[in-house]
């Protein structure tokens, strides 16, 4: 029996490549029914992604992990058909198209709506469903440049502006899916009915980036005081061997840092040692410190400077996140036997639940893998199943 808080909440999952399934992933990761509903063809475009083996890759298997998988062509009428039938008996549906084009097929949230009143229906698109830029094609690399990611994104010795290397925006716009959806069935159980939610990568970008990334931009007034951006406290720190990143913000941590480096002379300096103090002496401070901090090994000086209770960390490799002694004792990453792609290493879902834990699902959907068993639990005998794959709707 399948546990978790979501247990017995069914989704149809009409996304492809990372947003959109992340946030079903994460349904599914907190006990959900996920079907995902593939076009014809390859199926999600992320199955042509490489890091492949045995007909799975690793953005298939880390974006749609406990999912089921059925491939329909929802552009036939008997394809269209049978996805209204999937939409009348979910609780949640999801989809990443480009605005119009759900609702071309027959299968938007009106004609949702009209099948199933109760469901949540959640449009995800790079810009919103209405405005001047709506039908622009949008992937995380361009949102990231469009809403100060990229500007914000420079190191201040290097004065270039650079991307996230990771799919940041997707997989905020990911989860902010996943706590809407949650919310509207929250809200459903409390008021009797679905809603249709609209949620763009443009304004999950932006919220996700102002609490931090928008403090010089927010006191608009002439007399308020004028900020800095975080992003220029931030850097990476070379030592004599490897890089650490620390943070220091009291005076506290600033004499903690001292220590760990030697210098405890400098506690009762007048210009490092108290805040007051150190306005308008970082770049002074900054360069003696980079001195110093040449002396020293990271293995060793991130020791000292545990010792002493200053925030830092080495920079640890991906591939080195498992050997982690945090990691290994939160059984963050964990590991499991695909039948045909072999061993997987992934990370499961972080919140520990004490009445409701969900259970980590080892499955990755194979292209239409689940098909028989989802068009049965539609009533469908084999007769109406052939018929349909006669049409062209199912494979």
């Amino acid at each position: 029996m399948v546990q978790g808080p979501l247990a017995g909440i069914r989704v149809i999952d009409l996304t492809q490549v990372l947003a959109g399934p992340t946030a079903t992933m994460l349904l599914a990761d907190l006990g959900a029914d996920v079907i995902k509903v593939e076009p014809p063809g390859m199926g999600d475009l992320s199955r042509l992604a490489r890091y492949e083996k045995g007909g799975v890759n690793s953005t298939v298997a880390n974006c749609n992990r406990g999912k089921r998988s059925i491939q329909i062509d929802l552009s036939t009428d008997a394809g269209r058909e049978l996805g209204l039938r999937l939409l009348a008996g979910c609780d949640v549906a999801v989809q990443n198209m480009r605005p119009g084009v759900i609702d071309n097929l027959g299968l938007g949230y009106e004609q949702a709506a009209a099948v199933n009143p109760q469901i949540v229906y959640c449009s995800m698109s790079g810009y919103g469903q209405t405005g001047p830029y709506s039908g622009r094609a949008a992937y995380d690399p361009i949102i990231q440049a469009v809403s100060g990611y990229v500007a914000l994104q420079v190191n201040p010795e290097v004065p270039i502006p650079d991307l996230v290397r990771n799919g940041v925006i997707d997989k905020a716009s990911g989860w902010m899916a996943a706590l809407a959806i949650v919310s509207a069935l929250f809200a459903r159980d409390r008021q009797g009915r679905g809603q249709h939610i609209d949620l763009s990568m443009l304004d999950t970008a932006v919220q996700f980036l102002w609490p931090d990334g928008g403090m010089a931009d927010t006191l608009l007034d002439d007399d308020a005081t004028e900020g800095r951006h975080l992003s220029t406290l931030y850097r990476l720190t070379p030592c004599a061997e490897g890089h650490i990143v620390y943070f220091v913000v009291s005076d506290k941590q600033f004499h903690g840092l001292y220590r760990a480096l030697e210098r405890p002379d400098w506690i009762d300096h007048p210009d490092w040692g108290t805040h007051e103090g150190r306005r308008g002496h970082s770049e002074e401070l900054g360069s003696l410190l980079e001195d110093e901090f040449g002396k020293w090994k990271v293995a060793d000086l991130v020791a000292r400077m545990h010792e002493n209770s200053v925030p830092c960390g080495e920079v640890t490799a991906v591939e080195d996140l498992h050997d982690d002694p945090q990691i290994r004792h939160n059984e963050t990453l964990v590991e499991w036997d695909h039948p045909s792609a072999g061993r997987i290493r992934q990370a499961r879902l972080a919140p520990r639940f004490s009445a409701t834990q969900p259970e980590f699902r080892p499955s990755v959907p194979r292209l239409n893998e689940h098909a028989t068993e989802i068009l049965a639990e539609l009533g469908l005998d084999a007769g109406e199943i052939e018929e349909l794959r006669r049409a062209g709707a199912v494979f």
